[in-house]
């Protein structure tokens, strides 16, 4: 049977198209921009303020930030908290949501509660800096990790879809044998790939582009984030202060060493992302269907 469209739901799908591409289009744009100008020579910056596409290519910028120390031991950083991060955000997440999502556990919905409370009511960032450093953690990489630990969002959509797992399998191992632990790492981890791989790619970008964290609780400047050192060069008025000491004798244009630093601060998450992307819409629904 076929569907007739009537004129105004044509009229309406094109009005859409036309605001979805608009949107789609500024922001697209402003990147695509950073990336010419990343590319651009000093003179072509300099004549011109606004382009897509450089009419002369040039590595300069990128030679440069790569030739020097600070930027990659800053990336090093970034990389190394972004990985271990993440793995403590998941492992605390689902082994916190994993007996919540039991009906049968005592005091569930007081923790429930208190769970949601967190996400209408915080402290503020004055008591989390002062719990920070009553803990001793102030230049220190638990600093960027611990805080943000635990999502109560992120929580409450993984015990809902643990709820949502077949209980038998569940008692069908444990009539085998297998402990609570081993359900858990054996039978209901290897069922929630698709939300383990959503949640890792928001506790991973939410790590990467954390810039309060580390410019609240890190004052050693040889312990700067990316996202630090990303501040640092586009506030800075002297790239060589900034950028410390380099293999390179010509110093590109400043505006194209922060706009090369932005993009490599940015293109990592754009790599990892289709990678995840597939198991990205199945599992954030997968878990907020039912509470």
């Amino acid at each position: 049977m076929s569907v007739h469209t009537s004129r105004s739901e044509k009229a309406l799908d094109v009005t859409n198209a036309l605001v979805l591409i608009a949107l789609g289009l500024v922001t697209v744009v402003p990147f695509i921009f950073v990336i010419a100008g990343s590319f651009a020579t000093e003179s072509e910056l300099t004549a011109r303020p606004f382009f897509l596409w450089p009419e002369q290519f040039t590595t300069a910028s990128y030679d440069f930030i790569l030739s020097t120390d600070t930027f990659l031991r800053s990336l090093l950083v970034t990389v190394g908290v972004t990985v271990f991060g993440t793995l403590v955000q998941l492992l605390l997440t689902f082994t916190m949501a994993y007996p919540l999502s039991k009906r049968y556990l005592p005091g569930r919905t007081l923790i429930l509660n208190l769970v949601v409370f967190t996400m209408v009511f915080t402290g503020g960032m004055i008591p989390t800096f002062l719990v920070v450093k009553s803990m001793g953690l102030l230049d220190s990489y638990w600093a960027l990790i611990l805080p943000l630990a635990i999502s109560p969002f992120y929580l409450i959509i993984v015990k809902n879809f643990f709820q949502e797992l077949p209980e038998e399998l569940q008692q069908a191992a444990k009539v085998d044998g297998c402990s609570e632990i081993g359900v858990f790492f054996r039978i209901v981890l290897p069922l929630s790939k698709p939300v383990l791989a959503t949640f890792a790619l928001f506790y991973a970008v939410g790590i990467w582009n954390d810039f309060m964290s580390p410019l609240l609780y890190i004052n050693d400047s040889s312990m700067w984030t990316l996202q630090m050192f990303v501040r640092q060069v586009t506030s800075s008025a002297s790239l060589s202060n900034t950028l410390g000491q380099t293999n390179l004798d010509i110093v590109p244009p400043e505006q194209g060493v922060q706009f090369a630093v932005i993009v490599a601060a940015t293109l990592p998450i754009l790599i990892l992302y289709p990678f995840l992307q597939k198991h990205f819409a199945k599992g954030i629904l997968i878990g907020a269907v039912k509470g």
